[in-house]
């Protein structure tokens, strides 16, 4: 079985809370991730979006363009805004060659708040899980139909966020919508990432090892602190470094068939977590696991490099 690793640039930059960013450039960025040895990093908020541009950076760097995110609006607004402002994104995507985008629901979600706790996080209804997992469905579909799979992240503080929404999330939408697995945001919502895996294993196709610090997780006043209070705590970390079992986790996903990106996204301090240090660490953890669970992980970064 074959896998990528890649990594997120939120470790250097974080778009949210702007005390936990490193003034590095684009290029550090990659070459800190390349030099740990990672071929592939999803897009951030420093990447250019003229693929002209881009092209020529990644292939520098030996890096290839492994997702990014899109900040989708769906449970409040139409398709066809979503449409719109995703369109550019996929041409971009298609023009270097990405393997999907993660789609991240924003609509009515307190990530971004840090003056609202856990606890207020919002909630569906069954028949609004329902609606919300058809559309969801139909937009995913003609996104492929553009060229340009969608990956779904559940994700702390969103409209799916616990293990039993992702639950009815998956039953309400389709085949057309595949799911991004994030161990790190699963774990801190209280889920079982290896029953997801059980689960959901035939939509996956995209996965996070985002690895979470237990002890502050679990410290946590839901009902006082927000989910950028979590992070600026140190709630995530890179695998090697936090409370998951990163061996059952890959191994249970190689179990399942599952052949792609295990994409590390931790954001946290940089200052006390150098994030060329956290790759580093990232990365060997990652290789022992995979090594273990019978991947070969591939080590050609730029398609032409």
């Amino acid at each position: 079985m074959k896998a990528k690793l890649g990594m997120s640039p939120i470790a250097w930059w974080n778009d949210d809370l702007v005390e936990l960013s490193d003034d590095v450039s684009l290029e550090e960025c990659l070459r800190q991730s390349r030099s740990a040895g990672f071929t592939g990093m999803e897009k951030g908020r420093r990447f250019p979006d003229d693929p002209d541009v881009m092209l020529p950076i990644l292939k520098a760097a030996d890096v290839t363009l492994c997702g990014g995110w899109f900040s989708g609006t769906l449970v409040e607004e139409e398709l066809a805004a979503n449409k719109d402002r995703i369109l550019p994104m996929i041409e971009l995507f298609k023009a270097v060659n990405a393997p999907c985008i993660v789609y991240g629901e924003v609509g009515r979600s307190i990530q971004g708040k840090r003056e609202i706790p856990l606890a207020r996080k919002p909630k569906l209804s069954n028949d609004e899980m329902k609606a919300y997992g058809r559309k969801v469905t139909q937009f995913g579909e003609w996104c492929a139909e553009q060229g340009m799979p969608l990956s779904y992240h559940h994700h702390m503080a969103a409209v799916v966020e616990t293990e039993p929404e992702l639950d009815a999330f998956m039953a309400a939408s389709g085949e057309g919508i595949p799911l991004l697995l994030d161990a790190g945001h699963l774990a801190f919502a209280g889920g079982d990432p290896l029953r997801a895996i059980d689960k959901h294993h035939g939509r996956i196709n995209h996965v996070h090892v985002k690895d979470i610090r237990r002890s502050v997780v679990d410290g946590l006043d839901r009902t006082k602190q927000s989910f950028l209070d979590a992070v600026a705590l140190g709630a995530f970390t890179v695998p090697g470094d936090g409370s998951l079992d990163f061996g059952a986790i890959v191994q249970r996903l190689a179990d399942h068939g599952y052949e792609g990106w295990f994409v590390v996204e931790a954001e946290q301090d940089p200052k006390k977590n150098p994030p060329l240090k956290m790759a580093q660490v990232g990365h060997k953890e990652l290789m022992r696991v995979m090594t273990a669970a019978g991947y070969t992980v591939e080590t050609q970064g730029f398609p032409n490099g």
